[in-house]
C-alpha cells in the first residue's frame, strides 16, 4: 500500500482536483511499470492512502463532508458526528482493473498489471481540538494601550448622555403633556438601552465568528449584513458608508445645536443691558462665535482640551444645581398643566427625547476600551447602571421643569430662567462656556470620520494643511446651519428623529436580525423576527413623523413667516 503524508490547506473543495493532478497520475504511471506476481496481484488491489495533517478540520469545514458532490464520494461510510474523527475516506475512483500480458524472459508466464483503483484519505491520529481552538474569545484577545476601568467608563457614559438634551426635556414634556411624556420617556429609555444591548451582543458574536478582538459600528453592520439573508449581502459593501454618513450627520447636527445654544444664551444675557432698539439678531452672535470655534477646533490633540473639559464639567454640575434651585422655587399646582398635549406636537417630543438620551456614537468605543468589557453589558454593568439614572433624571427634569414653567418653556430651560437675576445670567454664561468646549469634542468625531476615513488616504502632499482645511470647513458648515435654523426646539427634534431613530433604534435591530438569522427555527424565529420588526417599525414611524413635523415647523417659522 502506498502511503503519502499530505497537509490539507483551506482550499478543501478543490482537493480532488489537486489529488488527481499531483498524486494519482504519477502513481498510476509508477504502478503500471511495476512487475508483480500474478497470483498476489489478483488477490489484491492497489490503494493510495493519504494521511492528512490538518491545521483545522471540524464543523466549520463542510467541504470535507460526504454530502459534497464535488468530492466524488462513492459508497462512503456514514458521516460520524465529528468529522475530525473519521479514520478513512474514499474520495474518488481513479481507475479500473486492466490486464496486460507480457512475455517474461524464459518461461513466458503472464503477468497482470493493475492500475490504481481507489484513493483513500485517512487520518490515523486525529487531533483533539482544545477549547481555545473551538471557540475564539474576543474579550481575551483585546490589546488596549490605555484600558478604562468600570468606574471610568461609567463616568464617560454619563458625561456623553448629559448635555443640551437634558436642558430641552421640559420642552419635550410641554409637547406631549406630563402623563404621556412621563410614560413615553421611560419607554424610550428602556428601548434605547435594549437596542444598545443587542448591538453589543451582535458585535461580540460577529467578533467570535471572524476571530477579531473588536469592531466599530460600521464594521459590525457590514459583517452582520454579510452573515444575513442573501439579499442583504449584496448591499453589505455599502453599509459602512451609510453608517458613517449618519454618524457624521449626527455629530454635525449636534455641533449646530451647540452653536444655537451658545448664541441664544449669550443673547439672552446681553439683551438685558441693551435697549430694545439696539438688540441684534441671534445670527450675529453666531457670526461672532465663528472665529473662536475655528481656532478651538484647530487643536489636533485632545489632551490639550482635557483641562478645559474638566473645568467645563465642574461648571456644568454647578449650573445644574442652580437650575434645580430655580426649578423647585414656588412650584405651581399640577392642575394648571396639560396631562395630554395635542397629537400634532407628539413627534417633537419623540425626537427631543431620542436626542437627549441616545449616545450611540460613543457606546462601542467605550466598550472596546474597557479593561473588563464583560462588565459593560452585564446585569449590573456600565450600560444598565448609566441608563437607569439617566432615564430617571431626564424624566425628573422634564416633569418638574414643565411643572414650573409650563407654556413658557423653550428649547432650553436656561432660556426660561429669570432674565434680570444675576445668578440666572451666570448660569446661562457658564453653560454657554461648557457647551463651547463640548463643540470642539463633538466636532473632533466628525473630523475623525471625514478626514481619516475618506480624505486623508487620498492626500499625498501637505496633509497638515488639508486637515486644517477640513476642520475649518466642518465648523463653517455647523455655523451655516445654525444661522439658517436658529431654533433649538426644532433643530433638536430634527436631529433626534433623523439620525438617532436610525442609528439608535432601527440599525441595531437590523444588525441583530442579520447576525442571528440562521440561529433560530420555527416559532422561535417568528418571535425573534417580529420583535426586531416591531423596533424597526417604531423607529420608521418616529423618523417619518418626526422629520416631517420638524421640517414643517422650520419652514413655517423661518421661510414662510410673514412680516
Amino acid at each position: 500500500m502506498e502511503e503519502i503524508n499530505f497537509r490539507r490547506h483551506n482550499s478543501a473543495p478543490d482537493i480532488s482536483h489537486h489529488l488527481s493532478n499531483l498524486l494519482v497520475s504519477p502513481l498510476l504511471k509508477k504502478l503500471s511499470l511495476s512487475k508483480m506476481d500474478a497470483n498476489s496481484m489478483a488477490a489484491s488491489r492497489e490503494q493510495l492512502t493519504i494521511n492528512i495533517k490538518e491545521e483545522k478540520m471540524g464543523y466549520d469545514n463542510p467541504a470535507m463532508g460526504y454530502d459534497n458532490p464535488a468530492m466524488g464520494y462513492d459508497n462512503s461510510p456514514p458521516m460520524t458526528s465529528n468529522p475530525a474523527m473519521i479514520k478513512c475516506r474514499k474520495i474518488s475512483n481513479v481507475g479500473t482493473v486492466s490486464q496486460m500480458v507480457e512475455k517474461n524472459g524464459t518461461n513466458g508466464a503472464p503477468h497482470r498489471k493493475e492500475s490504481l483503483k481507489a484513493v483513500y484519505v485517512s487520518q490515523p491520529n486525529p487531533v483533539r481540538q482544545t477549547k481555545s481552538e473551538k471557540e475564539y474569545e474576543p474579550y481575551d484577545n483585546r490589546d488596549v494601550k490605555h484600558p478604562t476601568t468600570y468606574f471610568e467608563t461609567l463616568i464617560h457614559m454619563l458625561k456623553a448622555s448629559l448635555g443640551t438634551g437634558i436642558l430641552a426635556m421640559p420642552d419635550a414634556f410641554h409637547n406631549a403633556g406630563y402623563i404621556v411624556a412621563t410614560i413615553g420617556t421611560l419607554v424610550i429609555g428602556f428601548l434605547c438601552t435594549y437596542t444598545i444591548h443587542i448591538l453589543i451582543s451582535a458585535e461580540y458574536e460577529l467578533c467570535k465568528r471572524r476571530k477579531q478582538p473588536s469592531m466599530t459600528y460600521p464594521e459590525t453592520a457590514q459583517a452582520a449584513f454579510n452573515d444575513g439573508p442573501k439579499p442583504m449581502r449584496y448591499v453589505a459593501k455599502f453599509v459602512p458608508t451609510i453608517c458613517n454618513v449618519f454618524l457624521l450627520l449626527y455629530q454635525i447636527g449636534s455641533c449646530c445645536i451647540y452653536v444655537v445654544f451658545i448664541s441664544s444664551n449669550i443673547k439672552d444675557v446681553v439683551d438685558q443691558y441693551q435697549a430694545p432698539e439696539n438688540q441684534i439678531d441671534i445670527r450675529w452672535y453666531s457670526l461672532f462665535l465663528l472665529v473662536p470655534l475655528i481656532l478651538i477646533n484647530w487643536i489636533r490633540n485632545l489632551k490639550y482640551l482635557a483641562p478645559l473639559s474638566s473645568i467645563a464639567n465642574a461648571v456644568t454640575i454647578f449650573s445644574f444645581g442652580l437650575i434645580f434651585y430655580y426649578m423647585f422655587a414656588s412650584v405651581p399646582n399640577i392642575e394648571s398643566r396639560q396631562a395630554v398635549a395635542p397629537f400634532k406636537r407628539m413627534p417633537l417630543f419623540f425626537g427631543t427625547v431620542l436626542f437627549a438620551m441616545e449616545a450611540i456614537g460613543v457606546v462601542m468605543p467605550l466598550e472596546n476600551e474597557m479593561k473588563n468589557p464583560r462588565r459593560f453589558g452585564s446585569a449590573f454593568g456600565v450600560l444598565n447602571c448609566a441608563m437607569l439614572p439617566i432615564t430617571l433624571l431626564y424624566t425628573f427634569v422634564g416633569f418638574f421643569g414643565y411643572l414650573k414653567y409650563g407654556n413658557d418653556t423653550k428649547g432650553s430651560i436656561t432660556l426660561a430662567l429669570p432674565k434680570d437675576e444675576y445668578l440666572a445670567q451666570a448660569v446661562r454664561l457658564m453653560l454657554a462656556f461648557a457647551i463651547f468646549i463640548t463643540h470642539a469634542l463633538a466636532c473632533y468625531v466628525a473630523v475623525d470620520i471625514s478626514w481619516r476615513e475618506y480624505i486623508e488616504p487620498k492626500v499625498e502632499k501637505a496633509k497638515l494643511f488639508w486637515e486644517y482645511l477640513v476642520r475649518t470647513i466642518l465648523v463653517i458648515i455647523t455655523f451655516t446651519f445654525a444661522v439658517a435654523i436658529p431654533d433649538l426646539e426644532l433643530f433638536i427634534s430634527l436631529i433626534g428623529a433623523f439620525c438617532l431613530s436610525t442609528m439608535g433604534l432601527s440599525f441595531p435591530a437590523i444588525i441583530q436580525l442579520c447576525t442571528f438569522w440562521n440561529e433560530y427555527n420555527g416559532m422561535q424565529f417568528i418571535l425573534f423576527f417580529l420583535k426586531n420588526l416591531t423596533i424597526c417599525l417604531i423607529a420608521t414611524f418616529g423618523f417619518v413623523i418626526g422629520v416631517t413635523t420638524s421640517v414643517e415647523g422650520i419652514i413655517d417659522k423661518f421661510f414662510l413667516q410673514k412680516e
